[in-house]
């Protein structure tokens, strides 16, 4: 799944694989009339353990901060958790959680004042997953188990193999390792998943086990 951001002069694409996040930078240099191009990676691992480390010593407000992360909700200027501009009550937060409510009011004003988290918890976002209404839409759903979740390049060589069989893919998500103990693949494919593509995906470096329905 690939990600295109363009500010300026700069075109930034952005696509994940489990557990890295990679980035590649178009600079426009009107000078050679060209664009420049570098890349870099991100291990989310890494950085999400950096967002918890900042509250380590508050397991309460850690639980609060994983299930933001896990919903995909926002922190807003006024410290609040919203869902864009739909405020989740914190009691409500808490209640599901078992701790108290200044828990999440305290831990929503933390990452407010913190500008590298307020950056992160003010832009994230949630999307529809339609893993399970695939079937009412008349869409198949592939789930891919990989044997390491930190193997680089399975998404496009499972995309690929989708490719083979002309199915279009509408989604593409994978679950995060950091939050997720078995962390999965699911590709939702504009039509039903014919038998042989199963055993074509089971043949993929890396896959350890392939679910369709």
């Amino acid at each position: 799944m690939i990600i295109h951001l363009k500010k300026d002069n700069i075109l930034i694409k952005s696509w994940q694989n489990l557990n890295i996040t990679y980035l590649e930078f178009s600079v426009h240099c009107p000078e050679e009339r060209a664009f420049v191009q570098f890349s870099t990676t991100i291990d989310r691992d890494t950085m999400w353990q950096e967002i918890l480390a900042k509250f380590k010593r508050y397991p309460a407000q850690e639980k609060v901060v994983r299930l933001i992360l896990e919903r995909g909700f926002q922190i807003n200027d006024r410290g609040r958790v919203v869902s864009g501009n739909i405020e989740i009550p914190h009691a409500q937060i808490a209640k599901d959680l078992d701790v108290d409510r200044r828990v999440v009011d305290t831990t929503a004003i933390a990452i407010r004042d913190d500008d590298q988290l307020w950056n992160i918890f003010k832009n994230i976002r949630s999307m529809p997953f339609l893993a399970e209404v695939a079937p009412v839409l008349g869409l198949g759903v592939i789930e891919i188990t990989p044997v390491d979740a930190a193997q680089t390049g399975l998404l496009g060589e499972v995309a690929s193999a989708v490719a083979e069989y002309g199915l279009s893919i509408r989604q593409a998500v994978s679950d995060d390792p950091f939050f997720v103990e078995q962390p999965k693949l699911t590709i939702i494919t504009g039509g039903k998943i014919p038998g042989d593509l199963v055993r074509l995906l089971m043949d993929v470096n890396g896959v350890r086990r392939v679910t369709v329905y």
